[in-house]
C-alpha cells in the first residue's frame, strides 16, 4: 500500500512552475504566491508599478484565503456548519455568497446529469479523502450501499431566502469540484474593477487570463498525467480560463490499482478510464467555474460522452487522456496546442 502525498505536492508545484512567462522585462512582471485551497496559488500582473501590483495581488490572495476557510470540507467552516445542520435535520441561515454558490452548483449539477454532484461529500469521506493526510482505505461495503441508496443531491436542498435546509440527511456538501473555478471568477472580477487589465491567476493549474503579457498572450503548461513534466503548452486569450481534472492530483495506490478522489456518484467508486481532462472556457463572467466544473462529468463519464458534456457547457477546446495514455482532442484544441511530449496515439474528439 502506498499513498503518493509527496508526489501530489511535487506535481502541484511543477504544474504551477509550468507557467511560461519568458520574454518580458523583469521590471514589468510582478508575481506573488501563496498556498490556498490545498494547492499553490500564483498571481502574475504585468505592466503596473510594483507597489500597485503588490497591493492588488495581495488583495486577491487574501480573498482566496478567506474563501478557502469558508468552504473547507472537513475543517470547521461554513460548509461543515451547513453539513452538521443537514445531518441533524436543522435549518440554518447562510450569507448571500454561499447561497449564490449553491444555486450555481445546483445548475451545473443538472447540466452534468449529476456526474458533478457536490452533495456526495459523504462518499469522499468514506474513501478517506476528507483528511489533510489520507491513507489507502476502501469503504465498508454496507456504509457505501446505504449512502448510494439515499441518492443525495443538491436538489434535496431547500433554499428560502437566507435559510437552507434539506429533506435528505445524507446530503454532505463538498464544493471542491467548483470552488477553485468560482474563486478564479471572483478574483478576475476584482482585478477588472481595479483596472488591472493584464494578469494571470493560477490556482493549482486552474488558470484564468486577463489581457496579455507585454504584446504576447499568457502561455501555460499542461501537466503530463503520469510524468512530472509538461506535455504541452497553450496560449490563452483575454478572459479565457483553462481547467484540468486528473486522477493524479489526490489519489492512493492499493494492490497496484489507482484510486483518485474523483468519485462516480452512480457507483460510489473512484472514476476509472480517464487520466485527465483539460478544457478551455471562452470569456464570460463564469469562465473559471465552467472550466472547473465541466471537466468532472467528462472525466467520470469517459470518452464516449465527453463531447456531449463539452457542448452542454459551451466548450470547443477539449483534451482528454484515457487510461492507456491515448489523447482525444477536439479540432479547435488541436489547432492551439503545442506538444512537448506528444502521445503515441492521437484521436479526434467530436
Amino acid at each position: 500500500m502506498k499513498v503518493n502525498a509527496a508526489l501530489i505536492l511535487r506535481r502541484g508545484l511543477i504544474a504551477t512552475a509550468l507557467l511560461l512567462l519568458a520574454g518580458c522585462g523583469k521590471n514589468e512582471l510582478y508575481q506573488q504566491e501563496s498556498y490556498v485551497f490545498g494547492t499553490r496559488v500564483q498571481i502574475s500582473i504585468y505592466g503596473l508599478d510594483e507597489a500597485v501590483a503588490a497591493k492588488h495581488a495581495g488583495a486577491v490572495l487574501s480573498e482566496l484565503d478567506r474563501l478557502h476557510k469558508k468552504l473547507h470540507a472537513w475543517q470547521p467552516s461554513e460548509i461543515t456548519r451547513l453539513n452538521n445542520a443537514i445531518k441533524n435535520g436543522e435549518t440554518i441561515t447562510a450569507d448571500v455568497e454561499l447561497i449564490e454558490m449553491l444555486n450555481a452548483a445546483k445548475k451545473y449539477a443538472q447540466q452534468s446529469d449529476q456526474l458533478f454532484n457536490p452533495a456526495v461529500g459523504g462518499l469522499v469521506t468514506l474513501w478517506g479523502f476528507h483528511r489533510d493526510t489520507f491513507a489507502p482505505v476502501t469503504p465498508d461495503a454496507q456504509s457505501l450501499a446505504i449512502l448510494l441508496a439515499a441518492q443525495p443531491s443538491l436538489n434535496d436542498l431547500t433554499i428560502d431566502g437566507a435559510s437552507i435546509s434539506s429533506s435528505n440527511p445524507a446530503v454532505e456538501i463538498d464544493l471542491g469540484g467548483f470552488a477553485k473555478g468560482w474563486a478564479l471568477d471572483h478574483s478576475a472580477k476584482y482585478l477588472r474593477q481595479q483596472r488591472v487589465l493584464n494578469a494571470l491567476i493560477n490556482i493549482g493549474g486552474n488558470v484564468l487570463a486577463l489581457g496579455k503579457k507585454d504584446q504576447e498572450p499568457w502561455t501555460v503548461g499542461l501537466q503530463h498525467p503520469r510524468q512530472p513534466e509538461a506535455m504541452a503548452t497553450i496560449a490563452l486569450k483575454n478572459g479565457e480560463s483553462i481547467g484540468t481534472s486528473g486522477d493524479y492530483q489526490r489519489y492512493f495506490m492499493l494492490n497496484g490499482k489507482r484510486y483518485s478522489h474523483l468519485i462516480d456518484p452512480r457507483t460510489g467508486q473512484p472514476a476509472q478510464g480517464v487520466q485527465a481532462v483539460s478544457v478551455i472556457a471562452p470569456p464570460s463572467y463564469n469562465a473559471g467555474a465552467i472550466s472547473d466544473v465541466a471537466t468532472k462529468p467528462m472525466l467520470i463519464g469517459g470518452v464516449n460522452t465527453s463531447w456531449k458534456y463539452a457542448q452542454r457547457f459551451g466548450l470547443e477546446d477539449v483534451l482528454l487522456i484515457n487510461e492507456q495514455g491515448d489523447a482525444f482532442i477536439s479540432p479547435s484544441m488541436q489547432a492551439r496546442i503545442k506538444w512537448l511530449k506528444k502521445p503515441t496515439h492521437l484521436y479526434r474528439l467530436r
